[in-house]
């Protein structure tokens, strides 16, 4: 079942009420119940249809296999150093870190690799997703839910929350958080994948996209620290497959036109990551 502090932070996503667990299902004080799948992880969309488009098995896969190579290990790292980094983080004395849109957890497994004493939510939309990450790591709860449609948690509750290449609400980041929490948002700069977007027609990356974020966040957040992080990845066709299936030009590339196109790749190509990572901090009503 999920760990009990986890569970002590969700709500039923029909009333609102606290969970308690029934066997293999969580039920609140209405007699709302949801299973938890034998993977481990539970949906709690309530047969919501998602806002936007969810992640395939295939998708999911191919991001597994990507960040277990640890082509992304500097983002990861990067991202731990500004949540839970000296000075301490907001979940350094433990608390609940909440990853929104977080794939197979691979993200926050790490951060809470970094705070002992904390203990996590990976939310999504994706099936295939939470059944990965109910697996990431022993003191982390997969959870489905959609950050467009209201998370599934306390108001107040998070220590931290993470947001890594993913969709951006931030009254509802403000809602979670705590006072004295911490927001984590990695966006991709401009030249991102650079040698690879045109040659596979992935999508490009606004050339505002930092000032739009900052502009969403703005009403919710204030920002502590920023940090642009550029670094060489040395790629065989197999790991680049991955790269370009895992994100979002997936849903809109010809599976048989990149099988072509990668067996006509060198057996090694350089491509270039560079991403920015912030915190920001809740504003506080006075």
């Amino acid at each position: 079942m999920l760990p009990v502090a986890v569970l002590q932070n969700l709500i039923c996503p029909v009333c609102g009420g606290g969970f308690a667990e029934s066997g293999q299902a969580l039920r609140c004080e209405e007699g709302h119940s949801f299973d938890v799948a034998r993977q481990g992880y539970v949906n709690l969309l309530s047969g919501r249809k998602p806002a936007g488009s969810a992640d395939t098995a295939t998708m999911v896969a191919a991001r597994a296999g990507f960040l277990d190579a640890g082509f992304y290990r500097p983002i990861a790292d990067a991202l731990a150093d500004a949540v839970a980094g000296p000075p301490a983080g907001a979940g350094s004395a433990g608390g609940l870190i909440v990853d929104v849109g977080a794939g197979t957890g691979h993200y926050l497994a790490d951060v809470l690799e970094r705070l002992p004493a904390a203990y996590g939510v990976a939310t999504d939309v994706s099936v295939p997703a939470l059944r990965r990450a109910a697996r990431a790591h022993p003191r982390m709860a997969a959870v489905g839910a959609d950050v467009w449609r209201g998370l599934p948690i306390r108001s107040g509750s998070a220590a931290v929350v993470l947001d890594v290449f993913a969709p951006r609400n931030a009254a509802e980041f403000h809602r979670v958080v705590r006072p004295d929490g911490l927001l984590g948002v990695v966006t991709p700069l401009p030249g991102h994948l650079g040698e690879l977007v045109d040659r596979f027609g992935m999508l490009t990356i606004d050339e505002r996209k930092d000032e739009r974020v900052d502009e969403t966040l703005a009403t919710c957040f204030r920002r502590r620290s920023r940090h642009e992080l550029t670094f060489a990845m040395d790629l065989g066709p197999t790991d680049i497959g991955n790269l370009i299936r895992m994100g979002p030009s997936a849903h809109h590339l010809d599976e048989d036109t990149l099988v072509r196109q990668l067996a006509e790749l060198p057996e090694r190509t350089g491509v270039t990551a560079s991403v920015r990572v912030s915190a920001y901090q809740p504003v506080v009503e006075p």
